[in-house]
This record gives structure tokens, sequence and C-alpha cells, in this order.
């Protein structure tokens, strides 16, 4: 059974381009829509998760990502993350 978990996406355009960013992993990719933006970053994540299992190394890149790892029923609860606005002077 594969456990699933839940990432956040922040997208945001940067000339011609549009990029996506999971800041749980520290992983972005880039498409010419925000639609290939984020299905180039799924890729990206699907590619850094199977590599880490391979290696054996996925509950320990989970850990320092911040995911709280339930050894017993395979859960990974996603970290605390906090999104606002700053406002400053130029």
């Amino acid at each position: 059974m594969k456990s699933k978990v839940l990432l956040t996406i922040k997208t945001w355009q940067e000339g011609k381009y549009f990029v996506a960013y999971n800041p749980e992993l520290d992983i972005a990719s880039q498409g010419k829509t925000v639609v290939q933006a984020q299905e180039s970053l799924k890729e990206a994540v699907d590619l850094f998760l199977d590599t880490t299992k391979k290696m054996g190394t996925l509950k320990q890149a989970l850990e320092e990502a911040g995911f709280l790892v339930k050894k017993a029923k395979k859960e990974y609860k996603i970290p605390q993350l906090s999104f606002s606005s700053l406002e400053v002077s130029i």
C-alpha cells in the first residue's frame, strides 16, 4: 500500500515562464503555462521521491523536510507552513 502526502504548490510568473515551487521539499520547476509548470513540478517531486525510496533514504528525506513519520501506519503528517504578506517601503 502506498502512502499519500498533500504538498503545497506556489506558482508565479517570471518573464515568459511560470515557476511552480514546493516549499516542503524545496523543489521547483517551470513551464510556459501554470498547468505545465505544475505538471513539471509533479514529475520532479515524483522523481525525487522515487529516487530517495530506491536509495533507502525516503524516510530521512521526509523527516529532514519536517514531516512527522509514523512508522506503524506509514503515515506522513505535513509540516506546518505559514504564508502571509509583508509590506515594506522601498
